[in-house]
């Protein structure tokens, strides 16, 4: 069977995956994201990573900037993958051969950090260029990753799909928040022991990549008429001029950048506001992954029922509500209720987004949406970064998070009244 989308892109599909395959890619998946989430919570953008670099004395414009950090380096180089991987004839080993550009920077990080002990300003520089690698590495393996999915799982069964992966995810996150704990507790000393934390990390990715190899696919070849780099922006251009709620939603996605910043700056306000112990983060991870395990979950089954765009707007909901929380916490206990709403937020996000930029495709080609969306908000990212920079310093960090929910707000009415649900939209 083949299917020709818009602009000429042919992909060959010898046959569909069956209800037998997407459940055996589901329990592949799940697995997959144990490792991963395990993996990931001693490099979480909300918690671990602020507080190392705070203990490192990295200025407060760095450390804001670590979640939107993550979505401009994995933005950039979306567009020339998307266009690269159009020839891809075999996506597993695509989407296995770029997740071994992410381990570089983590066991160079974490070697070094264990052997030498590295600290003062050359740390946190150094730390945060690996950083950068590392979210550079993301851009290119998400394009492979997306299209490598969308070849493993069953439309209808999509929201089902990535909630339940991603509440494996969570899951194995809460284990990972309980390990992180005992180990900036230990004895190992600072900055060792986050430097094991990136070793770590980097052990469950190849554990995880290797994992691909175990997925059912209804194809690994994808065919493509040769197109000019001209040709392909033009389709770009073509995309945006057509498809106006496509437009709306990038619009309602730049409006809520402004939340990237208050991502890493709760556990830094918070500590500066109370005081409370480093090690405390493995307790902020735990509750994180732990109500995100749930939201994945319910947001996907949310999602299929009454459309993903309604899901996103659960998601941002709670994103202001742990912003209000950061406001008034004067307790560890308030600090908590922070990490119970932004895990509600978190866990949802990744299910209601991916599942919502799939149906915005349609049959065209899923990367090029994917590339679109993260490459024109990444400049209102690096905005509001820059604005949170500034400001902070000159009216406090309170006064910032105040600005961030305003946008916030206007964020959700724009999802809410500009933006339908694909599934709803002609």
């Amino acid at each position: 069977m083949h299917i020709l989308c818009d602009g000429g892109i042919f992909i060959a599909l010898d046959r569909q995956v069956t209800t037998q395959e997407h459940n055996w890619n589901l329990c592949v998946n799940s697995l997959h994201e144990l490792f991963w989430g395990f993996g990931m919570a001693f490099h979480t953008t909300y918690a671990v990573i602020p507080l190392f670099l705070n203990e490192l004395n990295a200025p407060t414009f760095i450390i804001s900037s670590i979640a939107g950090i993550f979505v401009i380096g994995s933005a950039i180089p979306q567009i020339i993958t998307a266009f690269v991987g159009r020839n891809t004839k075999n996506l597993k080993f695509s989407v296995i051969a770029s997740h071994g550009l992410l381990l570089p920077p983590l066991f160079l990080a974490g070697f070094i950090f264990i052997y030498t002990g590295l600290t003062g300003p050359s740390a946190w520089m150094f730390y945060f260029s690996c950083y950068i690698l590392f979210t550079l590495g993301v851009g290119i393996v998400f394009p492979f990753w997306a299209d490598f999915l969308d070849t493993a799982h069953i439309a209808e069964k999509r929201g089902q799909f990535f909630g339940v992966s991603f509440f494996f995810n969570s899951f194995a996150g809460l284990f990972g928040g309980i390990a992180v704990k005992m180990l900036l507790s230990s004895s190992i000393a600072f900055p060792k022991n986050f430097g094991y934390g990136l070793i770590i990390y980097a052990v469950c990715v190849i554990i995880a990549t290797l994992l691909f190899m175990c997925y059912r696919t209804s194809t690994n070849v994808r065919r493509s008429d040769s197109k000019t780099f001209k040709e392909f922006t033009g389709e770009l251009r073509q995309i945006l001029n057509k498809d106006k709620n496509f437009r709306n939603y990038i619009f309602s996605r730049i409006l809520l950048t402004a939340n990237y910043p208050a991502i890493s700056l709760y556990a830094v306000y918070a500590q500066d506001k109370l005081n409370f112990e480093m090690s405390e983060a493995g307790i902020f991870i735990v509750i994180n992954t732990t109500v995100a395990a749930l939201s994945g979950y319910i947001t996907g089954k949310f999602g299929d029922k009454f459309g993903h765009k309604h899901a996103m707007v659960l998601v941002f909901l709670a994103f202001f509500f742990a912003l209000v929380s950061a406001l008034w916490a004067t307790s560890l206990l308030h600090v908590y209720i922070i990490f119970v709403f932004l895990g509600i937020g978190m866990g949802g996000w990744m299910t209601s987004a991916m599942s919502l930029i799939y149906e915005f495709a349609g049959d065209r080609d899923i990367k090029i949406y994917f590339a679109l969306t993260d490459s024109l908000t990444a400049p209102f990212v690096l905005l509001s970064i820059i604005l949170t920079g500034i400001c902070a310093p000159r009216f406090g960090i309170e006064a910032v998070l105040i600005g961030i929910g305003i946008f916030i707000i206007l964020g959700i009415f724009s999802l809410v009244f500009l933006t339908k649900d694909p599934k709803d939209y002609s």
